[in-house]
Formats: C-alpha cells, sequence, structure tokens
C-alpha cells in the first residue's frame, strides 16, 4: 500500500520541474535580442560599429533562428529534448556573458550568434517538451510559454536602460547582466537531465525503441500542405513583429508624437502579448478550426495599419492596441504547431520546419520597410505593404487551422 506514493512523487515532482523549467526558458528566448535593441547606439559607439554592421546586427536574429532550428529535432533523438535544451540555456548564458567584453565587432558577433543558437534550438523543442509532458494541455501549457516570453521581451525592453544607469552607466554591464537569468533557466534542466526516470511514462516505449537502433518513420514535411501554411503564417506574422518592433515607435516620432510617448506605445504593443498569449492558446485548443481565430488577428492588424496610415497620431493609442493584438498571432501559431501533429517525433518536425522556414521569409521584412521608407520619403508605402501582407497571413492561417494532422498528409 505504501508503494504507490513512493513511486508517483518523482513524477509529480518532475513535473512541477518542466514547468518551471518551460517558464524560465521562455523568459530568456527574447532578452539577448531586446536588450541589445536598447543599448545599441551605445553599443555601436564602445566597439566602432559602422552603421551598415549594425543594420546587419538587427537581421542576424532571424537568420540564425533559420539556420540552427534545423538541427533540433535531430539533436532531440540523439540526446533528449530536455538534454538540449539545458545545452541551449548554457550557450545563452555563454553568449549573454562573453558578447560584451569581446572587445571586437567580429567578437560580439560570434557571442552573439552563440546565444542566438541556444535560443533557435529551444524555440524549436518548447512545443515538443509541451507536447510531451502534457499531451492534454497544450494550450494551456502553450499560453504559459507564450505569456513568459512576451513578458521577457517587454521586460528587456523596459528594463535594460534604467538597470544599466544603476549599474553605473556602462553598456556593458547593462547586456552582460542578463546573463544570470539564463543561468538560472539552466537549473531545472540540469535536475531533469540527470534523473533520468523523470521522463513522462508515454515517452519510455520511444525511448526504448531509440536504445535498441530503432527510429520513427521519417515524415516527408515538404508534401504537407498544413506544414507549408503553418510555415508561411509563423514567417509573416514574424515579419509583422520583426517591422513594429524596429520601426512602429519611429512611425509615431515621425507623425509628431514626442520619443518618450512613442517609447510607451511600443511598450503597450509588445504588453499586450502577455495577457493575449494565455488566453488565445486555451481558446485555440477549444476549437475544431483555429482559422477564426487567425482572421480576427488580421482583421485587427488591418485596423491598425489603416489607422497608421490615415491618423498615426491622432489614434496612436488605439492603434498600438490594435498591433498588439496582431502580433499576438505567435502565441496561436506555436499552438497550431502543437495540435497539427500526432506525435513528439512529428512534432519536432513540424516545428523545425515552420520556424526555419518562417524565420527566413521574415528575413527581408524589415530590411524592405526600410528601403521603401528611404526611397518614398514617408511611411505610406512601408505601411501600405504591412497592411497587404496581412491578407495572406489571414489566408494561411485559414489553411493551417483545419483540423489535420501533418503525419496523415507527410507520412511514407
Amino acid at each position: 500500500m505504501s508503494a504507490a506514493p513512493v513511486a508517483t512523487a518523482p513524477r509529480a515532482w518532475a513535473t512541477r520541474l518542466v514547468v518551471v523549467g518551460i517558464v524560465l526558458t521562455a523568459v530568456n528566448l527574447r532578452p539577448a535580442i531586446t536588450s541589445l535593441g536598447a543599448l545599441l547606439e551605445e553599443v555601436r559607439g564602445g566597439l566602432g560599429m559602422s552603421g551598415s554592421v549594425a543594420g546587419l546586427l538587427t537581421s542576424v536574429p532571424p537568420l540564425c533562428f533559420a539556420a540552427f532550428g534545423v538541427m533540433a529535432p535531430r539533436l532531440a533523438r540523439r540526446f533528449g529534448p530536455a538534454a538540449v535544451v539545458c545545452a541551449g540555456m548554457v550557450a545563452i548564458t555563454a553568449g549573454l556573458l562573453i558578447r560584451p567584453y569581446a572587445g571586437s565587432t567580429a567578437g560580439f558577433l560570434a557571442a552573439s550568434a552563440l546565444a542566438l543558437m541556444g535560443i533557435a534550438v529551444s524555440n524549436v523543442l518548447m512545443p515538443v517538451i509541451v507536447k510531451r509532458w502534457f499531451p492534454d494541455r497544450v494550450g494551456p501549457m502553450t499560453g504559459l510559454y507564450s505569456m513568459a516570453l512576451a513578458l521577457g521581451t517587454s521586460a528587456a525592453a523596459a528594463v535594460t536602460v534604467p538597470m544599466t544607469a544603476a549599474l553605473g552607466g556602462g553598456w556593458r554591464s547593462g547586456l552582460a547582466v542578463w546573463a544570470a537569468l539564463a543561468a538560472a533557466a539552466v537549473l531545472p534542466w540540469v535536475a531533469l537531465v540527470r534523473d533520468r526516470g523523470a521522463s513522462p511514462a508515454r515517452a519510455e516505449p520511444v525511448r526504448r525503441a531509440h536504445a535498441r537502433g530503432e527510429q520513427p518513420p521519417a515524415l516527408r514535411i515538404t508534401r504537407s500542405r498544413t506544414a507549408w501554411a503553418l510555415a508561411v503564417f509563423f514567417g509573416l506574422q514574424a515579419t509583422a513583429a520583426y517591422v513594429t518592433m524596429g520601426w512602429m515607435a519611429q512611425i509615431f516620432r515621425d507623425a509628431g508624437v514626442s520619443a518618450s510617448t512613442a517609447g510607451v506605445l511600443l511598450a503597450v504593443t509588445m504588453v499586450m502579448g502577455v495577457p493575449l498569449a494565455f488566453v488565445i492558446p486555451r481558446l485555440a485548443t477549444r476549437l475544431p478550426h483555429q482559422g477564426p481565430i487567425a482572421l480576427v488577428l488580421g482583421v485587427c492588424g488591418l485596423a491598425g495599419y489603416a489607422g497608421l496610415y490615415f491618423a498615426p497620431a491622432d489614434g496612436a493609442w488605439a492603434w498600438a492596441l490594435l498591433l498588439g493584438v496582431s502580433n499576438c498571432a505567435f502565441p496561436l501559431a506555436l499552438t497550431m504547431v502543437g495540435m497539427r501533429a500526432r506525435t513528439g517525433a512529428g512534432v519536432a518536425q513540424l516545428s523545425a520546419f515552420a520556424q526555419s522556414t518562417g524565420y527566413l521569409i521574415s528575413i527581408p521584412g524589415p530590411l524592405l520597410v526600410g528601403v521603401l521608407y528611404q526611397h518614398s520619403g514617408g511611411w505610406g508605402l512601408p505601411i501600405a505593404l504591412m497592411a497587404g501582407l496581412m491578407l495572406p497571413q489571414m489566408a494561411v492561417g485559414v489553411l493551417a487551422g483545419r483540423d489535420r494532422t501533418v503525419e496523415d498528409e507527410a507520412g511514407r
């Protein structure tokens, strides 16, 4: 009679530890980017970085996400998802700690790439961890993860500058301090990797098959229309998010809004992702088709861009709120990754394909917006472009939201 509690205690302990690991990991998936954005001018001056190199630096994150994210499924099959995420957190910690003190632009870029590699593999494997440990709670757990990610994104953008001032005003300490948060995220994964008996019972047959040298049948993921729809949806929403983070404050400032107010408006847009990132995945998993959510988010985006085009200053708060809602297509995309595959291996392949392909699609967007702005002398064409991209985003969102799995479409 006393054996049952002994058997279930480690499982309950491990589950709680996974939740802590997921939250801490999610919080660390964007500060490497947004903290640098807050201090980019100081970094340029400190390293003697040219404007073109600084522009390249802003395009490095999606490029690294696309390049390194492809490796995640193979690494997960070889070492296990928890071990790879643990290594990813170590890479983020090391990259954030090294880059402020690298002493050169090349060293700064290399250390940044190390941190972004850790972010890339963790990005891909978070839906896999959720699917493996919480198959009946994909929506709530994806919501928790997305909310933590949004919180980390907005906190790093808002806190980095005042924290740098509190630490003495040096940009190096202002960037390096985020390594401490990443180091904290290593701890739960180390405990889970060391306790190999903590794996969920439903993963044991797969683990034993791998130990015998057996591999699950690979999916021809590129033959799945759902996978392609989800990849394009991911890419278009990422394009909108990067354009918003990079240019929205400047759009408001050029319309006559003060610099401080423009910064607050951008923060409002980012903060909208915190509560909605928790609500949208829960709602998505309760619907047979997630297309209507994609349509609602797209309509909010169209309304926000229309406002920026016709009256950017007069309705600035409304446009910031609408674009904040629209940018919550990210947690919807993550939720659909977990719902469009039946198995952990399928989720890993779909997540790697959708995110890597999606981030490749997103790379030209912010650069193209800058080129259009420079050559047209105003924001009319760039805003029209972003509004136009909302239409295909809504269309592929409807296709990706259909109740089907990639195993049915892409199985050998």
